[in-house]
């Protein structure tokens, strides 16, 4: 069991690499392992190259027990802790939608509530206000989102998503670049519009009967 989840976390290294989603050592990945430890990619390893052998171990306190994890492991462990459903984390780099943040920092949420598609596979995307990147407040800053919320931007850095499986995790991310993506091409058009009041309710509800995963 254990080698299939580490297996499935060096394939979404490379998938998001492959995707540009990560660049050079940019991100971070993880897995919640049967014997509750947590397996994360390592601090400088360029996500395209790490090995089954460079990945860190910790426990859920924060304890390193092998390698050298990310210095951004407050984010995971944060989730871990507050979420026990949570299962794997990835954290990326999606460059349109660290744009939004950037161009837009008055938002509160990706303003995707004009894609039917984005409502009932994500439901809504918030923005967690900016934190300096290695401290603790990466992962307090996420709190308030635990744990309605497994798929955000995390303000003029990345994007984050977390989920029962390292695919639902890594296909949240690819998601959000997509998304972003529409959304900044529609605001060259004109801007984009969104659904009428009763659509989204309507959308909105199914969604919650579809339940908390990403699509």
């Amino acid at each position: 069991m254990s080698e299939a989840l580490l297996s499935d976390l060096l394939d979404a290294c490379r998938r998001l690499h492959a995707g540009g989603l990560l660049a050079a050592s940019d991100g971070n990945l993880s897995v919640r392992l049967p014997n509750g430890l947590i397996a994360m990619t390592p601090s400088g390893v360029p996500k395209a190259k790490v090995q089954l052998g460079d990945l860190a171990h910790l426990e859920l306190d924060g304890t390193i027990l092998s390698g050298r994890p990310s210095s951004e492991r407050a984010m995971h462990l944060a989730i871990y802790r507050a979420v026990p459903e949570a299962k794997a984390i990835v954290h990326a780099h999606p460059p349109t939608a660290i744009a939004w943040s950037l161009a837009r920092p008055e938002l509160a949420e990706l303003p995707s509530d004009g894609l039917p598609e984005v409502i009932l596979a994500a439901g809504r995307i918030p923005i967690v206000p900016m934190a300096m990147p290695g401290t603790e407040a990466m992962g307090t800053h996420l709190l308030p989102f635990l744990p309605a919320h497994r798929l955000l931007i995390l303000a003029r850095h990345g994007g984050l998503c977390w989920g029962g499986h390292m695919d639902e995790a890594a296909g949240g991310m690819e998601r959000l670049e997509q998304v972003a993506a529409i959304l900044w091409k529609a605001e060259t058009l004109g801007g984009a519009k969104p659904l009428a009041a009763s659509e989204l309710e309507e959308l909105r509800a199914l969604r919650a009967k579809l339940g908390p995963r990403i699509i």
